[in-house]
């Protein structure tokens, strides 16, 4: 079984894994985006649907054994960690939980859009992070450098089997950055066929579905792959 699809960023050899993980093997580095704990008591705080409230254990199981299986000396949160600034006060298991995942290791957390950062927690709390040719970020810019990894949109690519149209998660990744899938249970997600999905990737953009295994293929788009490759002269010029 395929955990992981591995890939070059700006000098950095990468792998972007089955469960949504982000992993610099050289770095001992993990990254994962918009966690968005908490997300099921903030909408039931704010009146909304009320849903079933074990996303946060379940995002933190995937995301122990994660840890469990790589041991990394960072890990990176890139932002919307948790749904809003209240939901970061967790309740006491889950708390102590997480404390014991980030015990021993550097544990960075970007700056979101829901969250500017849990600073009642541990670790540090950064607007973006760089490491030797990487920098991390909780959005992407238009017109970053090579080396950019971000997360944000929630990327999803729609695809077609035996017949069904499935949705996944997944990865977007090109020569000069790569963006997460959401890596939170009650995330929604992007198709990679929206305009912003595709005015930031370069047409030989690749999509890295997760699930059991690691699927990658041509970055799916509204245009569809023949219309992809007749732009690629042009959009490199």
């Amino acid at each position: 079984m395929k955990t992981g699809y591995e890939f070059g960023l700006a000098g950095a050899r990468l792998l972007a894994r089955a469960a949504g993980t982000l992993w610099w093997a050289e770095a001992g580095l993990l990254c994962v985006s918009d966690l968005h704990l908490g997300k099921s008591e903030r909408i039931a705080r704010r009146g909304g649907t009320l849903l079933p409230p074990y996303e946060t254990v379940d995002t933190l199981a995937r995301l122990d054994a994660e840890i469990a299986a790589l041991d990394p000396a960072v890990v990176i949160c890139l932002g919307d960690s948790f749904d809003d600034l209240l939901s970061a006060d967790l309740p006491e298991a889950e708390a102590l939980w997480l404390a014991r995942l980030m015990a021993g290791r550097r544990w960075i957390w970007i700056a979101g859009n829901h969250d500017p950062g849990p600073l009642s927690l541990g670790g540090q709390h950064l607007a973006e992070w760089r490491e030797g040719p990487l920098t991390f970020r909780h959005i992407a810019e238009p017109g970053a450098g090579a080396g950019e990894v971000s997360g944000h949109y929630h990327p999803k690519a729609r695809i077609t089997a035996a017949g069904q149209s499935l949705s996944r998660p997944c990865f977007l990744v090109d020569g000069r950055r790569a963006i997460l899938p959401a890596f939170g249970t009650y995330t929604g997600g992007l198709v990679t066929t929206d305009p912003a999905l595709e005015a930031l990737m370069g047409p030989d953009a690749v999509a890295v579905l997760t699930g059991r295994r690691a699927i990658c293929l041509p970055m799916p788009r509204a245009a569809g792959p023949a219309s992809a490759r007749r732009r690629r002269p042009e959009s490199r010029g």
